[in-house]
């Protein structure tokens, strides 16, 4: 199922490439549409790179929570793709550090693993739901800030999880 997953993502995510999720335009204006979708399809690469990461080094926890997060990534992202066709937005292509802070401890089933794996995704939602907040405060898509409206509370939820899970560990 993993595999399956994994190759609906790379397909995805490589037809629809995003920029940095937190990135704040140098004028200190609101996101545009575009910076939106960007950094939205920025966030589905990281939460695709944890996956793969959990492939080759996590535990069960991490893994299952690893592919449900994916799953999730590549649903927002088929919508999202929908509201991108819509609008004609073309999403800039960057760089993107997928699973950068997620740095192999001593043991790949250890509790150190699992805070490491908790602590890499904290900055890439709070990074996102900043992109989000700060976009609906000057929308210019009426169908992309309900999209947004729709997802903030989903990944407010999956932060606060990530770090109570982060704390327990």
């Amino acid at each position: 199922m993993r595999v399956l997953v994994a190759i609906i993502l790379v397909f995805i995510g490589s037809a629809a490439l995003g920029d940095s999720t937190g990135e704040q335009r140098p004028d200190n204006r609101a996101p545009t549409a575009i910076d939106v979708i960007s950094g939205l399809y920025a966030f589905s690469r990281f939460q695709h790179g944890l996956l793969e990461s959990t492939d080759l080094k996590g535990n069960a926890e991490v893994k299952n929570l690893a592919a449900l997060r994916a799953e999730e990534a590549a649903k927002r992202d088929k919508t999202l793709k929908d509201i991108q066709e819509a609008i004609g937005a073309e999403p800039r292509i960057g760089k993107t550090a997928a699973s950068a802070g997620l740095a192999e401890p001593d043991s790949s089933d250890g509790p150190a693993y699992v805070r490491t794996f908790y602590a890499a995704q904290i900055p890439e939602y709070e990074s996102t739901i900043a992109l989000l907040e700060h976009y609906l405060k000057a929308p210019d898509n009426a169908a992309l800030a309900a999209f947004a409206r729709e997802q903030l509370p989903t990944l407010r939820s999956q932060v606060k999880d990530a770090e109570r899970t982060m704390a327990d560990k």
